[in-house]
């Protein structure tokens, strides 16, 4: 008889997410995304972080203070990540899970490439202007938007 406790999609693909946002080196805020075919094959990973070869210890890391001393201009999301890091081929109807609700830069990205489905984890930023912007283009657009429920499952990864 095959095992019952298994992990289901949404919980391994959530979990993908989480692990490649520890890849971040933003103090305050880690994000990951992972996009997932419609046969649930992966098809890429990224975590936000500054572009390649702007080296992360030279880069600023603030939240505050002079536009071009935060990190804003300069660090790519997760989300934009995982779409560029994409080898090959079309990401249609693809489903994006990631662990913060998609700002409205990268919703346009989501859009534009064909993401039918984003499975978030937190929308802690429900109330900005950015993500209201990110939800009616989504609406606009059919892209499905699902919050994860998560389960009493712990995973425990010693490294």
């Amino acid at each position: 008889m095959k095992r019952k406790d298994y992990l289901s999609w949404d919980e391994y693909f959530m979990g993908i997410a989480l692990l490649s946002a520890g890849r971040s080196k933003d103090s305050n805020t880690q994000v990951g995304a992972c996009i997932v075919s419609d046969e649930n094959k992966i098809l890429s990973v990224g975590y936000n972080g500054m572009p390649t070869g702007c080296s992360d210890d030279e880069m600023p890391w603030a939240r505050e203070g002079a536009f071009l001393e935060t990190k804003y201009p300069f660090v790519c999301h997760a989300e934009l990540n995982a779409i560029l890091n994409r080898s090959s081929g079309s990401l249609k109807n693809a489903r994006i899970y990631v662990s913060l609700f998609p700002c409205n830069e990268c919703a346009k990205a989501i859009i534009q490439t064909g993401i039918s489905e984003v499975v978030y984890w937190e929308d802690k930023y429900a109330e900005t202007d950015g993500v209201k912007a990110s939800k009616m283009m989504f609406n606009m657009a059919g892209v499905k938007l699902r919050q994860y429920v998560p389960t009493d499952r712990e995973i425990l990864l010693k490294v």
